[in-house]
């Protein structure tokens, strides 16, 4: 089918619904930056903000056989599309935060209050690996454990790492590989 630019919005949502992937284009290229600037507004995060207005629009491709022009616009489906994920992901955010915070605390006691409801084998059980993996994540280079921190307890991508520790992406890479070798060496045998 051929694309022209005077295709309405509805026109291309219905061309989406029959998996025209340049009807997606089409709607992409027409609110990429509404839907970009918004999430960044939101979350302040470009490399997040980018995320989401994937999310968006992998959302639209899907659900683009459900959209009633009778509830509303296109422009105002992905705005609002827009705004429920930036929000999530801003409390996924506080309460990965918070999950951090406490953990950078006292590893052992957040550990403890996870096994709380555990019974009491369990619960020791619980505390002895959580003792073994601190200790085989203080063995690791000062590099290669604060790169995985960075990775798994922050949640950032390796091209993050590397802007925040200024440092090249292969090094941070590297590190993260090495890392994570040297855990599975260490740690293999125990928890198989």
């Amino acid at each position: 089918m051929a694309l022209t630019t005077k295709d309405t919005d509805e026109a291309l949502m219905k061309r989406m619904a029959k998996q025209d992937q340049e009807a997606l284009s089409a709607l992409y290229d027409r609110y990429r930056g509404v839907v970009f600037s918004l999430a960044l507004r939101i979350l302040r995060d470009r490399a997040e903000a980018e995320e989401v207005m994937t999310d968006v629009f992998f959302q639209s491709w899907k659900s683009a056989g459900g959209f009633d022009p009778l509830r509303g616009s296109v422009a105002g489906w992905l705005i609002t599309l827009c705004r429920s994920r930036a929000i999530d992901r801003l409390r996924a955010r506080g309460r990965r935060d918070a999950s951090l915070a406490a953990l950078a605390a006292d590893p052992l006691q957040t550990v403890s209050q996870g096994a709380a409801g555990a019974g009491p084998e369990e619960s020791t059980e619980i505390r002895h690996r959580s003792a073994r993996i601190l200790a085989a994540l203080g063995a690791l280079s000062t590099e290669q454990r604060g790169a995985l921190e960075l990775a798994y307890y922050s949640g950032l991508s390796h091209s993050e790492i590397a802007a925040k520790l200024g440092e090249p992406l292969g090094t941070v890479k590297t590190r993260i590989r090495q890392g994570l070798l040297a855990l599975r060496e260490s740690l293999g045998a125990q928890f198989s």
